[in-house]
């Protein structure tokens, strides 16, 4: 089985292998591919359509979906995987939040799923509602580079309690809910 990951991030691939590796993901490649002991998963840099810091869950969403598609017509993939992190309110909270959203398609049928969300600090939010982006305002805040490829602003905010990698692939692997459950 095929699996075309629409980002050149490591840590979205790597969240996508963590899901395929597991019992279920395993039982997807059996059922999809003439060699079910073959899942290979490629990063495939694709645009998202939306805006570099997608704003409220529509908008983080429909960057997940254009990833999914595209990266599904780029190449002969039996699965294309969209993840999209964005900034996003929630009723009854106050605060601005960290969201991951993921979206697998088939070219039948499209799942969604989401990860956890992390309260953003008030100095963070602050500057994001100042029109900047989540990756390099962690990465001034932390002093350092290239968070969003490592631990991501979900480690960082955590103290590491929350690994990206781990919240993403919670996003994956409820999108991969229509593929695996009898229950949609």
């Amino acid at each position: 089985m095929r699996v075309g990951v629409g980002s050149g991030n490591p840590v979205k691939r790597r969240a996508v292998e963590r899901v395929l590796e597991s019992s279920r993901g395993r039982d997807l490649a059996a059922e999809r591919s003439p060699d079910p002991t073959t899942v290979a998963v490629e990063s495939v840099p694709v645009p998202s359509g939306v805006s570099e810091q997608p704003t409220g869950h529509a908008e983080t969403i429909a960057g997940a979906e254009n990833r999914a598609e595209t990266v599904l017509d780029a190449g002969a993939y039996d699965l294309g995987v969209g993840i999209e992190g964005g900034v996003a309110r929630f009723d009854g909270a106050e605060e601005l939040f960290l969201v991951m959203w993921a979206a697998i398609d088939d070219g039948s049928q499209m799942g969604r799923g989401s990860g956890p969300s992390v309260a953003l600090p008030a100095d963070v939010s602050a500057r994001i509602a100042g029109g900047e982006e989540l990756g390099p305002v962690m990465d001034d805040v932390l002093d350092t580079t290239g968070v969003a490829k490592r631990g991501g602003a979900a480690g960082a905010l955590t103290a590491g309690r929350v690994d990206r990698a781990d919240a993403l692939a919670t996003a994956v692997a409820g999108a991969l809910g229509p593929f695996v459950s009898d229950l949609y």
